[in-house]
């Protein structure tokens, strides 16, 4: 990415893009960032996918399954000292 310099702006405009920035939680650099691209028609990064395939499982257990669970893997969470030496 290439660094630029931006020379001669008004203190309005310096202070606006603070209080803009902090407004959105953001840097200065991303707020004037952003306002090139969209002033230029840039199109947008696009986002991660988010997917909600496992939406339906999220949640699902009561807690007699999650008991359930714990019980039957309860093996798998014992250390073998003998292993270990």
């Amino acid at each position: 990415m290439a660094v630029m310099t931006i020379r001669g702006l008004e203190e309005s405009v310096t202070q606006a893009l603070k209080k803009k920035a902090k407004l959105e939680g953001s840097s200065v650099n991303a707020v004037v960032a952003r306002i090139i691209k969209e002033q230029l028609g840039l199109p947008k990064k696009p986002r991660a996918a988010t997917y909600h395939d496992l939406n339906k499982l999220a949640g699902t257990w009561s807690d007699n399954d999650y008991l359930e669970f714990k019980k039957k893997v309860a093996d798998c969470e014992k250390v073998d000292e003998g292993v270990w030496r």
